[in-house]
């Protein structure tokens, strides 16, 4: 019989990371197969496609999330931000810490 380990312990099943914007919290979708979507999105970091954008903040976010940002008609560069800030959150970059 081969060897068995149990990782259970190792392993966060916890809830995904939160934005917040007005006081409000969207759920940003965390799992790996999103954040490999992403990152496979993103590539070497050359400029990143608007369709591409689209897609990544369908990934991101459920559509219950995103019909609750629709609502707060965001501009171009504040949807930007909010893509940004929701890669940083799950990727665990940096710049996005100091928002904590």
């Amino acid at each position: 019989m081969g060897r068995v380990i149990d990782i259970t312990e190792k392993l966060d099943f916890e809830s995904n990371p939160k934005i917040k914007i007005k006081g409000k919290e969207y759920e940003v979708n965390a799992d790996a197969e999103t954040v490999l979507k992403i990152m496979g999105l993103l590539g070497d970091g050359e400029s990143v496609k608007p369709k591409d954008v689209a897609e990544m903040y369908n990934l991101l976010f459920s559509a219950k999330e995103r019909k609750e940002i629709a609502k707060l008609n965001l501009q171009l560069n504040d949807f930007q931000v909010l893509v940004e800030a929701a890669i940083g959150l799950i990727t665990d970059s940096e710049e996005n810490k100091q928002g904590e």
